[in-house]
């Protein structure tokens, strides 16, 4: 992928989103991609189980997107890209389970009100974290979304990065640690 120009990196997710649609300037993707690719690898990895095809589902995410983003009015991109990760997720889950008849696929699906509001407080979660990993270093944000998100030990870390295993620890303790108290704080505010 190529890098995204700075001009791009300061415009809303909307302005990005206008520039795909109505222009065709597909560095706008690479600059949603690069926002939030960490972030639908996240949800994918947490309802796949599975790195690999937590990897594999975020491209065809993103190749879904190419399709979307022109053919419907997205609003809050965020959200939305949230809800589409979740469907994928289950839908590739659904392919996966052998199928025992229609009522237990209906009952699957149906939320309680508890249910939908747990469901509102991981998103939240989801967006203060996205948020909270965008606001650490370079260094630091690469290093936390190797070794949690694509689940690459200290050395394969070290090898990818060309850093020293110590400063790769280090970069994963302290963004750890900065991840924790911007949550603390965020949570604080609310409050």
């Amino acid at each position: 992928m190529q890098g995204v120009p700075a001009d791009y990196k300061k415009l809303s997710d909307e302005e990005l989103i206008h520039r795909y649609a109505h222009r065709n300037e597909p560095v706008a993707i690479n600059c949603l991609f690069e926002r939030y690719g960490h972030l639908v690898f996240s949800i994918c990895a947490k309802y796949l189980k599975d790195s690999e095809a937590a990897k594999d589902a975020t491209q065809q995410i993103f190749i879904k997107l190419l399709d979307d983003l022109k053919r419907f009015e997205v609003t809050h991109f965020k959200s939305w890209l949230y809800q589409v990760s979740k469907n994928f997720c289950f839908m590739q889950l659904r392919k996966s389970v052998p199928v025992v008849n229609n009522e237990f696929i209906t009952n699957v699906h149906m939320e309680s009100e508890e249910d939908w509001h747990q469901k509102a407080e991981e998103e939240e979660l989801f967006n203060k974290l996205d948020e909270a990993v965008r606001e650490l270093n370079a260094e630091q944000r690469q290093c936390i979304e190797l070794f949690y998100l694509q689940r690459l030990s200290y050395n394969e870390i070290t090898a990818k990065t060309g850093l020293t295993p110590m400063q790769v620890k280090s970069a994963i303790q302290n963004g750890r640690r900065n991840l924790k108290l911007k949550l603390e704080a965020s949570r604080n505010v609310r409050s």
